[in-house]
């Protein structure tokens, strides 16, 4: 006798145990992934010997200067680009084994690409891209609705893509990524574009989605605003390399704090000299007429910067004690600013 053919409701409990078990997995693994571009003197390594886990449900953000390897890293995350050596596993798929099945549940919003169709309305993107990924627009209209609400498209979702201001359209690439409900997203500098109202609808979505819906995101961004915000942990890249990975509060930790800032027209060399021998100088910066020295002051240590910017009849135009921030931990990790800049070549 043959076996009973297998019911709806069977299949459909199959495909949950399936997706619970995906979901035990590491939502991305990522084991000595290397990429270079080029041969001989004029190749570039852009990825150098990376190794990362992002568990199901985590928010991570990626920091580094430019030409630092993390849109290389991310796209071969995502199988855009093949890597030289290394391995990529979603959900505890193989990238090489089964490539459809290791992206089911994947979707990226990548700088400089477009992701959504001008033509279209707002809400015919979001049913179109739910679709390509499988899923029956009708029956995430709920999803879609709420999406609208919270990215504050709902007034434009019937206006065609094209006549939106530039971050309108930056908001809806973010909605068509979200719109067919992936588990793993990545987004490359979401707030590009946006001004600081919709960046901070942008951030309180993001960490609804990973708090109440368990999205998992990879977050690559020049926002540090965002990234201490949104993320759960922070991975730092420079040449190609993993420089610092650990939480925001865990970073934040290692800067120096109780830093003092002081702006005057007054600094000039032989000051910044001395400064430095008797104190820890961590940032000198000029612009225009004026310089900007931060000086790691802790305890009695203020009274000394105080007397001896006195005594040099120095004229102070600006005082103030400062917190640390992941900046500050990114360019001591990197020796750049967020921009690329080399923060070395911008001292004294």
């Amino acid at each position: 006798m043959g076996s009973p053919p297998t019911t709806h409701r069977e299949t459909a409990a199959a495909t949950d145990d399936t997706a619970t078990a995906r979901r035990s997995e590491p939502a991305l693994d990522i084991e000595h992934l290397s990429k270079r571009f080029g041969s001989g003197d004029s190749a570039v390594v852009a990825v150098d010997d990376v190794s990362l886990t992002v568990d199901a449900g985590a928010v991570v953000g990626l920091l580094g200067p430019n030409g630092a390897g993390k849109t290389t890293l991310i796209k071969c995350a995502l199988g855009i680009v093949t890597p030289d050596t290394g391995s990529v596993s979603v959900f505890g798929t193989a990238v090489t084994d089964d490539h459809r099945a290791a992206y089911a549940d994947v979707d990226a919003m990548l700088e400089g690409a477009r992701n959504d169709y001008w033509r279209l309305t707002v809400r015919e993107n979001l049913r179109y891209f739910a679709t390509i990924h499988g899923v029956a627009p009708d029956s995430v209209a709920t999803r879609h609705a709420r999406l609208l609400d919270r990215l504050n498209l709902a007034e434009k979702a019937d206006t065609p893509v094209r006549d939106l201001s530039r971050g309108m359209k930056q908001k809806v690439s973010l909605a068509s990524v979200l719109a067919g409900g992936a588990d793993l997203v990545f987004l490359d500098e979401p707030t590009l574009g946006l001004d600081v109202e919709s960046s901070r609808t942008l951030r309180r979505e993001l960490r609804r989605l990973a708090r109440e819906e368990g999205l998992t995101i990879v977050l690559s961004s020049h926002d540090m605003a965002v990234i201490e915000a949104v993320c759960d942990r922070v991975v730092m890249l420079a040449d190609g390399r993993i420089v610092a990975d650990d939480t925001v509060a865990a970073l934040l930790s290692t800067a120096d704090r109780d830093v003092l800032r002081v702006v005057s027209p007054d600094i000039d060399a032989a000051l910044l000299d001395t400064l430095r021998t008797r104190f820890e100088v961590n940032a000198v910066e000029t612009g225009g007429e004026t310089t900007r020295v931060d000086i790691v002051a802790p305890g009695d240590t203020l009274y000394a910067v105080m007397e001896t910017l006195r005594a040099a009849d120095v004229t102070v135009e600006s005082l103030r004690t400062r917190q640390p921030a992941l900046e500050d931990v990114f360019v001591d990790r990197t020796g750049m600013t967020p921009d690329g800049d080399d923060e070395r070549r911008r001292s004294l």
